[in-house]
């Protein structure tokens, strides 16, 4: 089984980032919540609240969307943003992992790529998080939940962070940019 983790790997940019501003683009009275999804990193950086939290408050703006149509119409014109390498050696087997919202990467996964996908679970009507952030040893302890002992033969990653999944896998490989480099675990 192979196994990739998405923003920056497969997909080329911060899948959450670019539909923050695509939501932004077509509704401008979502930057009336800037002032408070800053207030929200702050006090994250200030160690004040949990990465969860944080992330609710700039998931905040999905309270004012119709969160599932606009996730939609978002792949319709970003699916062209998965890299073409993926795209060519892709599986049904394939398991995506990511800490990206599940809400989010679920159109493009059914309807695209058609593989299994493990992602942060966070509310579709109120950005809130249902447990953790889907990053680092959490995505360890997620796999596992899924898939008991079943091995992984390759994962790519972007990110040191996910190093946990590195460890478990028999190789993995860091993706910059287009350039994959097996890596030495």
């Amino acid at each position: 089984m192979n196994v990739y983790d998405f923003d920056h790997t497969i997909y080329r940019g911060d899948s959450s980032l670019d539909f923050f501003f695509f939501a932004l683009r077509r509704k401008p009275y979502l930057a009336v919540l800037a002032p408070f999804q800053a207030w929200g990193v702050m006090l994250y950086l200030f160690r004040l609240i949990s990465k969860e939290t944080m992330k609710a408050y700039i998931f905040c703006f999905i309270r004012f969307i119709p969160t599932e149509v606009m996730a939609g119409e978002f792949w319709k014109k970003r699916r062209r943003n998965i890299k073409p390498w993926y795209m060519r050696q892709r599986q049904e087997q394939d398991v995506i992992i990511s800490a990206s919202p599940e809400f989010l990467l679920e159109p493009l996964v059914k309807e695209y790529l058609h593989c299994a996908l493990i992602a942060s679970k966070i509310d579709p009507k109120t950005g809130v998080y249902d447990g953790k952030n889907c990053y680092g040893e959490e995505k360890v302890r997620r796999f596992r939940e899924m898939y008991g002992g079943e091995k992984i033969d390759n994962f790519y990653s972007d990110d040191y962070a996910d190093m946990p999944l590195m460890r478990i896998a028999e190789y993995a490989f860091l993706v910059k940019k287009d350039k994959i480099i097996k890596m030495e675990i």
